[in-house]
């Protein structure tokens, strides 16, 4: 979930994190182009929610798309970062 900025009121918090971390978080941020603080918030609201991801592909028998079944296995790894 990325946060509309103006919509919601925002806070400034300090986390000191690793630099093994810190590379990763960059990268990710850099892999779906958005922010640090965007993949920050979502990872936090996931951790907050039970750890359950939201996937982009709940939607996926809306998608007009007649391949979905088929490709299910990657779109779950993209998803999911092939963490499964």
């Amino acid at each position: 979930m990325i946060f509309d900025m103006l919509a919601y009121p925002m806070r400034r918090t300090t986390v000191k994190i690793p630099d093994e971390l810190d590379a990763r978080l960059r990268q990710e941020a850099q892999r779906r182009n958005v922010t640090i603080a965007d993949v920050t918030r979502s990872a936090l609201e996931e951790h907050l929610q039970g750890g359950r991801p939201r996937l982009a592909a709940r939607g996926a028998g809306r998608s007009g798309r007649s391949d979905i079944s088929e490709r299910m296995e990657e779109i779950l790894d993209t998803e999911l970062g092939g963490s499964r």
